[in-house]
């Protein structure tokens, strides 16, 4: 087997479309990732123009300043955690920004004070618990080089805490609280009214939060290898193409909804966490996905960046971007699958 033996798996050549783009970052991942070439190194996409627009916003104490016109009504929630978070995910996701810049540094430092004495980082619901977040959060930590920050750690066994008895988790609380009406439960996110811990751990996980907390342990050199990551990533995986039990993205369509960098839970997403933790490609609901992805690859070599039937499909120079980014993704997940298991 060559280094290039997966791109035989493909209809259309990928690869093309991707370097003939004039996106350096892509670019430049094409050939560090996916061909393995010696480059520059990765602070050179430090000083794109995209990057430095990004890093003169941020606030002297580190966060992005939301312009969320809903501060004074929703009091409790914290505008801009969600917006630190928001950018921290692009920085270091779509351009490898570590904790050797300042910018991510003061970020990490950011996030890591809105850290609870419980472990949690809290504020983006309000009062109220979000291990959905908190796992999308240290993802980008972990990918930052925080692995072995013991700040990190302590949110790690928090959400081993937080799952319900099955082994998945679920959006989170209020999410995994008993039956609230629509207006007790905006009043639980948006308010200070303390956080309830009225937890139903049988209710049966989510994939959506599942999806989104796994990120976490699918990042960490350690806890990618663990029992609980494995266990999770089957639960995840036996739910490709499955409606939701939680949240408002119930339909299936959402699984085939793509957004990078990764945000709610999809099928690159999800695909490339459970890769990275050890689901095999003859897994029988990997092996779908992974089939799914080769049956609907475009022409142009690249895939859409929506195949829901649900949402409208929208075309312009943002999304036909994104179409690079995702397509990139799931590239990589394919060679990781050959590269670690020498066959798909």
């Amino acid at each position: 087997m060559t280094s290039h033996d997966w791109l035989s798996h493909f209809n259309y050549n990928p690869i093309n479309p991707l370097l003939d783009s004039g996106n350096y970052a892509v670019k430049y991942f094409v050939r560090r990732n996916l061909f393995e070439e010696s480059v520059e190194d990765i602070s050179s996409l430090w000083e794109l123009k995209e990057v430095q627009k990004i890093i003169k916003k941020q606030n002297s104490r580190g966060y992005w300043k939301s312009n969320s016109p809903n501060r004074k009504r929703n009091p409790a929630q914290n505008y801009d955690l969600l917006e630190t978070y928001r950018h921290t995910n692009i920085l270091v996701n779509m351009y490898g920004m570590n904790r050797n810049h300042h910018c991510i540094e003061k970020a990490a430092e950011y996030l890591f004070s809105c850290q609870t004495v419980e472990g949690d980082i809290r504020g983006i619901i309000g009062e109220q618990y979000a291990p959905y977040y908190n796992g999308i959060i240290v993802s980008n930590l972990n990918n930052a080089g925080y692995t072995e920050d013991p700040r990190v750690e302590r949110i790690m066994q928090w959400l081993l805490s937080m799952r319900q008895n099955d082994g998945g988790w679920i959006g989170g609380s209020p999410g995994c609280m008993g039956n609230y009406s629509k207006e007790e439960i905006n009043a639980l996110t948006t308010q200070f009214v303390g956080t309830r811990h009225d937890f139903d751990r049988d209710q049966p996980f989510g994939y959506q939060g599942t999806g989104m907390v796994i990120r976490a342990f699918a990042t960490h050199p350690e806890y990618c290898k663990s029992g609980d990551a494995l266990k999770a990533a089957e639960l995840l995986a036996g739910s490709f193409f499955k409606k939701s039990n939680h949240t408002s993205y119930q339909h299936p369509d959402n699984w085939v909804r793509f957004k990078y960098p990764f945000w709610w839970t999809d099928l690159i997403s999800a695909l490339d966490s459970v890769s990275r933790i050890g689901l095999p490609p003859d897994h029988p609901r990997v092996a779908e996905a992974l089939k799914w992805f080769v049956d609907n690859q475009l022409f142009s070599g690249l895939w859409n960046h929506s195949y829901s039937k649900i949402h409208k499909y929208v075309e312009n120079a943002k999304t036909r971007e994104l179409q690079l980014w995702i397509s990139l993704a799931i590239l990589h997940i394919f060679k990781n699958f050959l590269n670690r298991y020498g066959t798909l």
